[in-house]
């Protein structure tokens, strides 16, 4: 048997004449999906795969849909003879454009064997010329393909090697993902090996020393892994001491370590190349000179063999010495290389004679964590997710290590300043907090976060900024926007188009034992955002479910005066241990904010149907007087007027008269986040017992939530629970909230976030959204068929982004990044889904 070790992220060529069994080949050893056939793309671009007129057009189609694979992660394997340096070299740039590593297979069998089955061909119609010039072309290209840039090739001699060969997909060396941690990153040491171990010691390692005394090894009791940053030699007093420790705790499994500049040059010179000895290599050499040549060669041994950069923690986490910019994360290249070991420059240099560096972590908008070196800072700052940790330790400053994933930093001062900096250490460059950049939010975009991920389409994110960009509140203070509600699964129940009884279905069939129904408030999604002191910028902030101020001035400034008192006299200030908290209400009557709609959408229709039904009746009864047969028309009109009745009921029970704040009331039913904290892991129990107490500090404003607790497997209390519901609804109520008791944030039993809640309107409620006569069976019959699948979808797609933006505010996090996950909400709502839904 023969192993083709092949990196699992590659792109491969397979090479052979017509008849060597490559695509027999390749649907043996790799997916249908991972094999672009060139075949195959004659026949998309030219409906014939032999019509070689179309090889240019179809070679066009295949290298981009390469490319796209490679810049998704994806192996690719090239099926065509591929036999012209020209069509290989196409491959190999493809391959290099994407920093993936081009592979070559070689199929060579006789050309007695490929003529006899080109022969068995109905469609290979060209003669055995041609296969000899063929086989020609496949001899001349054995010498070239390393020299064209394959970095491995394989060649298969006959049909037996072919037949016995076995592909093994490997993992490239920089993908550590199964690493999880916890890890201690260490920043540049520069030779400072005194400085080292009493970092190590600080964060709880063990040294472990020769009998020379010298530090050879370092455990952690607890199996944390120290991770180098590379830059381990140069300009400190002791490289061999750092490059001895070092080596030692990588061996013995206890580290890892990836490359600087510093041990690239290092390296080089220990090759016999000819290096300047600048910027510290002068007292490396020197200090290596006292050394055994064989310690000296392990050293060498030891450089050579470190990757570029890791990632690690299943993705999460990137180390790399200068940084390392997301679409390099996992790669192999010699770009990619360059980029770990110096950064990036703009090919100036600065008033020192030193390159200045191009700033990519102010750019950088990835999910893992890059963690880095290289460029000294006063302090490690945290730029967009990303944080350096070299803070000058030669020259004066600190050795500093980031616990992760902590996120703790702990670091110890430099003895003293052992080498003269060529510029003074400077804070890296960064971008304000404060400033949103559009190329955020705009255009297609695919976001990441700890729920999940989501594919914003560039059509639904063009509509959000309309919004966000024209009526939305300050960002600063859009920290979260509530999600869309998906209804209960459509009622089988007579008369009813949604019942309890499928709520809780629904949440028995999740895994879940426990609910709290929640009498739904008929108003206005409010989100309230209060401050302890009312400051210059108000306070706070209440604003609707798409983020527009609420009334505005002055009322919203009245409205979170009354909350913040409320919130003083409840006690919740101190005991929550906040000076601010985040509120998702309800404000009542409906027709304080949607008197407009009332008037125009629902009070028209009950108007309308009010003032034309009795004159048709009349004209009806008139006939029928006269004997005419319009008995069946007069029913149904009578009916009708019933229903419109009806219907002018359900809403005006709803409206009520306002002026300012006179008659408003408002309903909270969940405290999110405080100041650098969230709330969303509390049962529905604790946030409504607080509900409570605002309510108890000031029952004129504020409107309690009605609720029963009800345990699945308890027929009693699901009847009970049904009952209220139907008392409710039956008073006028819109009707209830299912909700799983454990809180906002809970999951299945298999994990995944569950609905945050199911709504279950009452029968009257739902004439306002379907109109006056949806209860006619046959119109009931009909809406039955509704599809609930994309709604519920967008439900929970939207409370994941929530919960991920409530984090990112209670950690902290930069304004870009939090609001990228809020504007993912507003763009989410111009999904096509049924707004009666």
């Amino acid at each position: 048997m023969t192993i083709l070790d092949i990196p699992e992220l590659a792109l491969v060529a397979l090479v052979g004449v017509s008849g060597s069994g490559k695509s027999t080949f390749a649907a043996r050893h790799f997916a249908p999906s991972q094999v672009l056939a060139s075949d195959a793309f004659r026949a998309m671009v030219a409906d014939d795969e032999n019509d070689q007129s179309a090889s240019a057009d179809a070679f066009g189609a295949l290298h981009h849909v390469a490319g796209v694979r490679l810049r998704r992660g994806r192996l690719t394997v090239v099926d065509a003879t591929n036999l012209q340096p020209h069509a290989r070299a196409g491959l190999v740039q493809v391959a290099r454009e994407h920093d993936v590593l081009p592979v070559a297979i070689v199929l060579d069998v006789p050309e007695a064997l490929a003529w006899e089955r080109t022969q068995a061909r109905a469609d290979r119609d060209f003669d055995r010329q041609v296969l000899a010039r063929m086989q020609r072309d496949l001899r001349r290209s054995y010498g070239q393909l390393a020299r064209e840039g394959f970095r491995k090739v394989h060649v298969l001699r006959g049909v037996e090697e072919i037949d016995a060969a076995e592909v093994r997909l490997d993992k490239l060396h920089n993908d550590r993902r199964e690493l999880t941690g916890p890890f201690d990153i260490v920043g540049d040491v520069h030779g400072c090996r005194a400085e080292l171990e009493e970092l190590l010691a600080r964060l709880g390692f063990v040294l472990h020393r020769d009998d020379a005394g010298r530090p050879v090894d370092a455990v952690h009791p607890a199996g944390r892994t120290a991770v180098f940053v590379g830059d381990l030699v140069d300009r400190g007093p002791d490289s061999p001491g750092v490059l001895r420790l070092v080596m030692g705790m990588v061996a013995a499994g206890h580290a890892i370590c990836v490359p600087g500049n510093h041990e690239h040059k290092l390296l080089r010179k220990l090759r016999g190349q000819d290096v300047k000895l600048t910027h510290g290599l002068a007292e490396t050499m020197a200090q290596l000179d006292a050394e055994d040549p064989a310690f000296v060669t392990g050293a060498a041994t030891f450089i050579d063999g470190l990757a570029s950069h890791f990632v690690l923690d299943g993705g999460r986490l990137v180390v790399a010495h200068a940084g390392l910019k997301e679409a390099y994360h996992g790669r192999a290249s010699g770009r990619v290389r360059s980029f770990a070991l110096w950064g990036e420059t703009t090919g100036e240099t600065d008033e020192y004679g030193l390159p200045v560096r191009y700033p990519w972590a102010r750019d950088y908008r990835g999910a893992a964590t890059v963690v880095y070196g290289h460029t000294p800072t006063p302090t490690p700052e945290w730029i967009n997710n990303t944080l350096c940790v070299d803070t000058g330790c030669v020259f004066g400053g600190k050795l500093t290590a980031l616990r992760y994933p902590e996120r703790e930093l702990v670091a110890v001062d430099a003895q003293r300043e052992w080498y003269a900096p060529a510029r003074p250490l400077v804070s890296a460059p960064t971008r304000p907090d404060t400033v949103l950049d559009l190329a955020d939010v705009t255009g297609r975009r695919h976001l990441e976060h700890a729920y999940g991920t989501l594919t914003v389409p560039a059509e639904n994110a063009a509509a959000a900024l309309e919004v966000m960009s024209r009526f939305a509140v300050d960002p600063g203070r859009l920290v979260w926007l509530p999600p869309t509600m998906a209804p209960c699964s459509t009622s089988t129940v007579e008369g009813f188009l949604e019942h309890p009884a499928q709520a809780f279905g629904d949440y028995r069939s999740a895994g879940v034992e426990r609910v709290v129904c929640e009498e739904k408030h008929m108003g206005s999604r409010a989100v309230v955002l209060v401050e302890r002191e009312p400051g210059p910028f108000g306070g706070g902030v209440v604003h609707t479910r798409t983020g527009r101020p609420f009334f505005g001035p002055p009322w919203d400034g009245e409205l979170l005066d009354r909350v913040r008192a409320a919130v003083g006299t409840a006690g919740l200030w101190d005991e929550l241990g906040t000076d601010r908290l985040l509120l998702d209400c309800e404000l009542l009557p409906w027709s304080a904010k949607a008197g407009g709609l009332i008037r125009e959408q629902y009070a028209g229709v009950g108007a309308a149907g009010r003032a034309a039904l009795p004159a048709a009746l009349d004209a009806l009864e008139a006939a029928g007087a006269r004997g005419l047969p319009v008995d069946a028309l007069r029913d149904r009109m009578t009916a009708r007027r019933a229903e419109i009745e009806s219907y002018s009921a359900a809403y005006r029970t709803y409206v009520a008269p306002t002026e300012g704040l006179r008659g408003v009331t408002l309903a909270p039913f969940s405290v999110l986040a405080g100041a650098k904290v969230t709330f969303t892991d509390r049962d529905h129990g604790w946030h409504l017992a607080l509900a409570d107490r605002l309510c108890a500090a000031d029952p004129e404003f504020f409107t309690p939530t009605r609720r029963q607790v009800v345990e699945l497997a308890d027929d009693a209390a699901v009847t009970a629970a049904t009952d209220w519901w139907l008392a409710l609804t039956g008073a006028g109520g819109e009707g209830m909230v299912v909700k799983p008791y454990a809180g906002p944030a809970a999951r299945s039993a298999r994990g995944s976030l569950l609905q945050p809640g199911i709504k279950c309107r009452g029968r009257e409620y739902l004439r306002i959204i379907y109109g006056p006569g949806y209860t006619d069976p046959a119109q009931l019959a009909a809406l039955r068929r509704r599809s609930l699948g994309r709604k519920r979808g967008l439900a929970l797609r939207e409370h994941a982004l929530g919960l991920a933006a409530l984090d990112g505010y209670a950690a902290d996090v930069p304004l870009w990044r939090r609001h990228a996950l809020v504007f993912a909400i507003l763009a989410c709502e111009s999904e096509p889904v049924d707004p009666r839904l």
